[in-house]
């Protein structure tokens, strides 16, 4: 697609989202959170629908040539893929953004994300194509991370910055809802499949429709998401440099320290994230004879019990202030990485517990880790500042999550597979103690 042909499509959809904004003459607070949420929960959509695949699907679909073990380590290798050239996607379309400006950007980037999404879903397997199955969702992989580097559009910076004092916490976990609202759809959608098709059907062609419905729901968060950055209230917080894109190497040199910190401050969060979606499903799957739709299920519960702990986290946040609620959780979350592993080889009252108490913590935690050090940005460079942020952040805490747990645990046994969650939480309290700017904020 041509770069006129991007700011066409994309002006089009802009003058549509004002004729709906002068329709209704301005935009609530409350359809801006709407509006963001929409926006997340199609990003995390796209990234469960594809985890979940990742144990269920690929190992038999792109590597049937090795043991059920081997193909899923093989799988969640490529689905580390996404998270390494996701910063890529960042310095892409921040050039794209200055450019061209953040509409054309970001519908380039949500229909780079659900293209690639979709074609995923008309990849044909190893049985086929034989070794360029691997070649081919290597290769889809990576273009959804770089549309994912894209689809940054500071909203959750925004709520976070421009919320009353008293109000910081609450407003920071509204984007988070997106997380566990899009794995309740994801499972449930796959869970559904399996209860309803035959194993080879299923294998055939029955996971393919949840990729299908990952482009339906981005082109619904493309313009939910034009709708906010089109009204007067952004365009004006984007003139007075709020959230205005930079120069990524200047950015770096001025703002690499605080860059370091923010992506480590929520670190025992998005290790944990990885730690109670993809990798037991993985256990479950290879060690053990549950049925995986059982075990979905299980994950539908959990991830009910993480949305209402996300909501918490902002009346709580807003009592103890956000950083003594991440550091209290991130002591939890080192608790749980010691009896996370007793819970999982159980039972199955072991594994519910496990969901429930990992969703729990993992609810209290990630719903105050966006933007966590935002204000600590200078004006000029917090929207690329915030956006290299959360690429680091992936990237270190959750994009190999899967792959060194499930290695560990073979190597050591189940109990191993707490040491990389535990090293998660040691760096967000030390990343704490060292960001003393929020520390004074919060007394």
């Amino acid at each position: 697609m041509t770069s006129q042909a991007i700011a066409f499509t994309s002006s089009s959809l802009e003058d549509d989202a004002r004729k709906i904004n002068a329709r209704d003459h301005s935009i609530a607070p409350g359809d801006i959170s709407i509006g963001v949420i929409i926006g997340r929960t199609s990003e995390f959509f796209d990234f469960f629908v594809y985890a979940i695949a990742s144990v269920i699907v690929f190992p038999n679909l792109v590597f049937p040539y090795v043991d059920a073990l081997t193909g899923t380590l093989y799988s969640f290798a490529i689905f580390a893929v996404a998270f390494i050239t996701r910063p890529i996607g960042s310095l892409i379309f921040m050039a794209i953004d200055r450019r061209y400006g953040r509409g054309t950007k970001l519908t380039a980037a949500l229909f780079l994300l659900g293209g690639s999404t979709a074609a995923i879903a008309f990849m044909p397997g190893y049985a086929t194509i034989g070794h360029y199955a691997a070649v081919v969702l290597v290769i889809l992989r990576a273009a959804q991370g770089i549309a994912l580097g894209g689809t940054w559009d500071g909203l959750a910076s925004l709520l976070s910055l421009n919320a009353p004092p008293h109000q910081r916490g609450w407003y920071a976990m509204v984007p988070q809802l997106g997380a566990p609202l899009a794995l309740l759809v994801a499972s449930g959608l796959f869970a559904f499949f399996l209860l309803t098709l035959s194993e080879a059907d299923f294998l055939d062609w029955g996971w393919r429709y949840p990729f299908f419905v990952a482009f339906a729901i981005n082109v619904v968060a493309l313009f939910a998401r034009l709708r906010i950055v089109v009204t007067h209230e952004f365009e004006r917080l984007f003139e007075q440099k709020d959230l205005v894109p930079s120069q990524v190497l200047p950015t770096v040199k001025a703002e690499g320290r605080n860059i370091i910190i923010g992506a480590f401050a929520p670190l025992a969060s998005f290790a944990l994230f990885h730690m109670v979606t993809v990798f037991p499903l993985s256990w479950v799957v290879l060690f053990t004879d549950q049925p995986i739709d059982r075990f979905l299920v299980i994950e539908m519960i959990g991830a009910s019990v993480g949305l209402l702990a996300i909501v918490v986290s902002g009346f709580i946040a807003d009592q103890i202030g956000r950083r003594s609620l991440l550091g209290w959780s991130a002591l939890g979350i080192a608790i749980f990485a010691v009896v996370a592993p007793l819970l999982l080889n159980g039972g199955d009252l072991g594994e519910v517990a496990f969901m429930i108490l990992g969703f729990m913590l993992l609810g209290l935690a990630f719903g105050q880790s966006s933007g966590v050090v935002a204000s600590n940005f200078a004006t000029e460079a917090r929207y690329t500042s915030s956006a290299l942020t959360s690429d680091l952040a992936w990237l270190v805490g959750a994009g190999f999550a899967p792959l060194l747990a499930l290695l560990l645990s073979v190597k050591f046994g189940l109990a191993a597979s707490g040491i990389y969650l535990l090293s998660g939480a040691i760096a967000t309290m030390v990343a704490l103690y060292v960001n003393k700017e929020l520390a004074a904020r919060d007394r």
